[in-house]
């Protein structure tokens, strides 16, 4: 492995030659050298016990073990027993050994039963099984970039969104506090996708993800769309799904924020809310979580989704000279075509409005979720598949729900 000490996205042509300079150097020298003995002999290793059985210890013991060897995510895990294991896997019918996808960047093998290991480790249910295979397959279509987005320095977060059905049947939350910690389907299905990510793919902090800050997304970061509480189809029915299908949506956001609606509730106020709050360097996939309250009073005054799409998309502008497009930055400049020569000339945000996603979440109030970031323009969503046995699953797990003390 060849360092470099260029520092990341330097537009400072000095430093850049500098450094390329130096890694040239050093990678020429690394080629010409000798291979050592080890390296034109290596010596196989060995397994001297069982591989399926790792430690054995009382939990704190298995936590501390596993977290040294980079196994977790800084939270207590679930050991993955055998028996834990095997349960997990009656949430399908493919078999255990089953390959669903190599995963970049280590190119892992992830097999149904390594899926299934990761999540219960994370806390995960055998109903969210179907779930998390879905995510899965999601994670391997190319317009998600997956791979791209898990090691870059942007720190972007994977945002599922699930629709359909079993929202209600394995308790997904997407009413109030859709996005707090406090629902396990919430919790453990992002938390799992990170083990996976992590532990198969081979996606880990500072050494393939090289977020510059982090982003506490990427524990988990799932929320149901509030399909019962909002005026305008679902996002699943926009994308050509019947009402019945249950699907998940995947996105990857670096940035989540909540806007109190400054300048009113009718129809205008929300929008221009919508509008001003976006940061001048808003570029491809967009995402605004509307509370029903605000989502009603729109389709109130015949706002419909492609409307507001339409809308936000001609109308959030900034001035050239604050847009990324007027430094010539590569794509951003592709997006938009021209670029004024008037610096103080407004140009376009969103280039394209099908890039604005519109889902109706959060419970009674007024607050306004927006997500920002990512370069992909095409939408990623996938069709949950159930195994035979879901009824008699989802019946068994029913019950797994928090019950508070009321005043």
């Amino acid at each position: 492995m060849v360092s470099e000490t260029i520092p990341c996205e330097c537009s400072i042509a000095e430093e850049a030659e500098e450094g390329i300079s130096e890694a040239l150097e050093r990678t020429v020298a690394a080629l010409v050298q000798s291979l050592t003995a080890e390296e034109v002999s290596p010596k196989p290793k060995i397994r001297t016990q069982n591989p399926r059985i790792i430690f054995r210890g009382n939990i704190q013991e298995v936590n501390r073990f596993f977290y040294k060897r980079g196994w977790g995510d800084g939270l207590a895990l679930i050991p993955p027993t055998e028996g834990a294991v095997a349960e997990m896997l009656t949430g399908t019918d493919l078999p255990p050994e089953h390959i669903v996808g190599t995963l970049l960047p280590r190119l892992g093998k992830a097999t149904v039963e390594k899926i299934a290991i990761n999540a219960v480790m994370a806390g995960a249910l055998p109903v969210h099984m179907p779930v998390l295979l879905a995510c899965m397959e999601a994670l391997f279509d190319p317009a998600a970039r997956a791979s791209a987005f898990a090691v870059s320095t942007g720190s972007w977060s994977p945002f599922w969104i699930i629709n359909g059905p079993i929202r209600n049947q394995i308790y997904v939350n997407g009413s109030s506090g859709a996005l707090s910690p406090g629902n396990i389907a919430n919790a453990a299905i992002g938390r799992a996708m990170g083990l996976i990510v992590k532990n198969i793919g081979g996606m880990r902090k500072a050494i393939e993800d090289m977020g510059t800050l982090g982003n506490p997304g990427k524990y988990s970061m799932v929320l149901g769309e509030n399909e019962e509480n909002s005026p305008w189809e679902p996002l699943h029915v926009e994308e050509g799904f019947a009402p019945e299908d249950s699907t998940v949506s995947l996105m990857y956001p670096n940035c989540y924020a909540q806007h109190h609606p400054t300048y009113g509730t009718e129809d205008r106020d929300i929008i221009s809310n919508l509008l001003y709050s976006l940061p001048a360097t808003t570029l491809g996939a967009l995402c605004f979580l509307l509370p029903p309250v605000h989502a009603r009073r729109l389709a109130q005054k015949g706002w419909t989704k492609e409307k507001i799409r339409n809308y936000i998309a001609e109308f959030a502008q900034a001035p050239a000279y604050k847009h990324p497009a007027h430094y010539d930055s590569g794509k951003a400049l592709a997006r938009h075509k021209t670029v004024p020569t008037d610096a103080l000339e407004p140009i376009r945000l969103i280039a394209d409005p099908s890039n604005i996603r519109i889902v109706v979440a959060g419970g009674p109030g007024t607050f306004i979720g927006i997500l920002t970031g990512g370069f992909s323009s095409r939408r990623v969503i996938k069709r949950i598949q159930f195994p035979g046995n879901w009824d008699k699953l989802v019946a068994r797990y029913r019950n797994l729900t928090p019950t508070y003390e009321l005043y």
